[in-house]
């Protein structure tokens, strides 16, 4: 796993209008995490990543450990939950974009699997 200082961060409060990440900073703070991949869905630029599990039931409790972050921090990701494994894919809904806040939740993301 990948030290940062993104994880130890909080989200800020994001608007509509507020600053996207440009493609120079993402490819640094791309750099910051761990396997992540940024995609495009639609022409929205997302994070995401890939966690695997030995079965459903460790699957489901970080499903549920994700939730309780996204609702701590305010920022809601995508969660695929599948036997063996889980989809986390964050992105700013309210800008259709990236923002700092999905990286921040990316790395918070990471310390959840290393528990």
């Amino acid at each position: 796993m990948i030290d940062n200082k993104l994880s130890e961060e909080h989200c800020e409060a994001c608007q509509l209008g507020a600053p996207s990440i440009e493609s120079a900073q993402m490819d640094d703070m791309l750099a910051q995490l761990d396997n992540w991949s940024a995609i495009s869905v639609d022409q929205v630029t997302q994070l995401q990543k890939r966690y695997r599990f030995k079965n459903f039931r460790s699957a489901l409790a970080f499903t549920n450990a994700v939730g309780a972050l996204a609702e701590e921090q305010g920022h809601h990701p995508d969660i695929l939950t599948r036997w063996g494994e889980v989809t986390v894919t964050w992105w700013t809904h309210s800008i259709n974009a990236l923002h700092k806040n999905d990286f921040i939740c990316a790395a918070k993301t990471d310390l959840l699997f290393a528990e």
